[in-house]
């Protein structure tokens, strides 16, 4: 199993780039493991917050693959502690065998209506919200913390 993250735009957060960049390399000795940074709409200020997530959502479904599990990164997902988004990491990988598991991190608006119909599933990674540019460090940050909790390493402290 594979896992790609695909994000909308890139991130102008120097301590974002270094914390994703540290934690995916971090995650390559676990699992094959790729973000996709999906570009930025042209003239997104001119267009509607609508059309924005529409245009975003085409260029997200562009990139994911038939097979592909598909889960949002969405504020009205399931919250896991971080054991249990381990448990339920390793049942993906059970249950995926070769298929590639792919997370999203939506526009600073969300997902259009398109990228929820093609989701497998939703997963919220707090009550509180953060930027979608966070969310890219501390995501990564969790799917590092899920390996180590899978192979029994002391990075996670009970």
């Amino acid at each position: 199993m594979k896992i790609n993250l695909i994000v909308v735009g890139k991130t102008n957060i120097s301590w974002v780039e270094e914390a994703v960049k540290e934690y995916s390399g971090r995650l390559l000795h676990y699992v094959p493991f790729s973000i996709t940074v999906i570009p930025d709409v042209k003239n997104a200020a001119s267009l509607s917050v609508q059309s924005l997530k529409e245009k975003e959502g085409e260029a997200i479904l562009k990139a994911i693959q038939q097979a592909d599990e598909v889960i949002l990164l969405d504020e009205k997902g399931k919250e896991f502690t971080s054991v249990e988004f381990a448990a339920k990491l390793q049942a993906w990988q059970t249950a995926l065998g070769n298929r590639n598991l792919v997370f999203v991190v939506g526009g600073a608006f969300g997902f259009s209506q398109a990228v929820y119909d093609r989701s497998n599933g939703k997963i919220s990674l707090s009550l509180m919200t953060f930027s979608h540019q966070m969310i890219r460090a501390i995501f990564v940050e969790q799917l590092y913390r899920a390996h180590t909790i899978i192979k029994g390493e002391k990075y996670h402290h009970v």
